[in-house]
């Protein structure tokens, strides 16, 4: 069923991307996995906080900003190096961590989504705006994301000791119906989005070329940290932790471009992202399946 629903979810979406309904579904969807399920997740998970949750924060964000500028030294493009660094943790992340590792071990993904979030808020506006922007201004970015006060209100909810309950059973209720939500909503919007995006075969191919890219650095990164970080549990994170780089651009990057620059260059560098994404995805669920 953990393989299954996601593909239902995404195959949801490409039926539903001929309703009339669909912009108002997809904005629906979107509002409710980014402020609502995203953050019950991170809440929980928090609260009943795991060892080694700081440490993934840190190599999320080490990892974002290591990508950056090996693109943008290799390739001297701002833009295309923020595809190739800030990726789709939301609507295409969860539901494959989740379809692959299973509930336990997927859960890596809260604190490396906060990392790559925090990455996203504090840099992709400066990655993409032509003026310089304030250090307040990016501070006050970065603390109003959803997974920043997510976060926050974690540590609120602990200084309660609500982790110390012996029974908890409607938060745990609440918890599984938010990843299951959460799981629809991300694949089902992506289903919508891809439904009504052209890709050409160049973007393939140039996808294809910083997928490999990617993939490179990440086995880099990951081999680094599982043998010279002392993260606690690594050994049923680091999976997890990779799959960190197979995931494609973040959806909302054409939305700052588009603000910032008054163009849409990146809608081909995610589209196709996307598309190579799913490919490395189900090849790697396939080998992590058969380890």
């Amino acid at each position: 069923m953990a393989l299954l629903f996601p593909l239902l979810s995404f195959i949801c979406g490409l039926i539903l991307a001929n309703s009339k309904f669909t912009i108002s579904l997809k904005s629906i969807l979107s509002l409710l996995l980014a402020r609502l399920f995203i953050p019950i997740v991170i809440i929980y998970n928090m609260v009943f906080y795991k060892s080694g949750s700081i440490a993934l924060i840190l190599f999320a964000i080490f990892s974002c900003f290591i990508l950056f500028f090996v693109y943008l030294k290799l390739f001297k493009d701002r833009l295309a190096a923020l595809c190739f660094s800030y990726t789709n943790m939301a609507w295409l992340g969860f539901p494959i961590a989740l379809a692959i590792f299973g509930s336990e071990h997927s859960m890596a993904m809260i604190p490396l989504y906060i990392g790559v979030s925090i990455f996203g808020n504090s840099w992709a506006v400066t990655s993409v705006s032509t003026e310089p922007q304030p250090i307040f201004t990016i501070l006050k970015k970065m603390l109003q994301s959803p997974p920043v006060i997510a976060l926050f209100m974690a540590g609120i909810i602990r200084c309660f000791d609500v982790q110390q309950f012996q029974n908890h059973i409607v938060i745990d209720w609440i918890y599984t119906l938010a990843k299951w939500c959460m799981s629809f909503a991300g694949m089902c919007v992506l289903g919508m989005w891809l439904r009504k995006t052209k890709v050409h075969i160049e973007d393939l191919q140039w996808s294809i070329r910083m997928a490999i890219l990617k993939l490179f650095c990440g086995a880099i990164l990951c081999g680094f940290a599982y043998y010279f970080l002392s993260i606690p549990h690594i050994e049923n994170y680091i999976g997890v932790m990779f799959l960190l780089f197979c995931l494609p651009p973040a959806a909302n990057i054409v939305a700052l471009e588009t603000h910032y620059q008054g163009t849409g260059i990146s809608a081909k560098y995610i589209a196709s992202g996307t598309i190579v994404s799913c490919v490395v995805c189900l090849l790697y669920g396939g080998v992590m399946h058969l380890l």
